[in-house]
């Protein structure tokens, strides 16, 4: 059994309050049920690729394409800045990382080029 943490939203409604009946999930807001190996085939195949189409990986080094402006902030990433040992991630923005003098940030894969 999953942690509630790890459990997936529901695909109907996008709920996060999803639990597990048996061999299915269940989001109790729209009743939506669906198979348990259906969902763990989903995460499987989510594919984040870069800017030129390039598969990304968690732990891969990418190149900044773009200068990006920092939410909050005036500091800038600029273009050509590595980006060591990402995570890719659900939502917004695909991936997670560190960088060098301006800390953790997310970032998407279509400003960045695998390296």
């Amino acid at each position: 059994m999953r942690s509630m943490s790890n459990l997936p939203k529901c695909p109907q409604c996008g709920s996060e309050y999803t639990y597990e009946d048996g061999e299915m999930y269940v989001c109790p807001e729209c009743a939506h049920e669906w198979p348990i190996q259906a969902a763990a085939s989903e995460e499987e195949t989510r594919v984040v690729r870069d800017a030129v189409g390039n598969e990304l990986k968690d732990g891969d080094t990418v190149t900044v394409i773009k200068d990006l402006k920092v939410k909050g902030s005036s500091a800038v990433v600029k273009v050509g800045t590595k980006v060591k040992n990402i995570r890719l991630v659900d939502g917004d923005h695909d991936i997670d990382c560190k960088i060098d003098g301006i800390g953790a940030m997310g970032l998407k894969s279509e400003f960045v080029k695998k390296a």
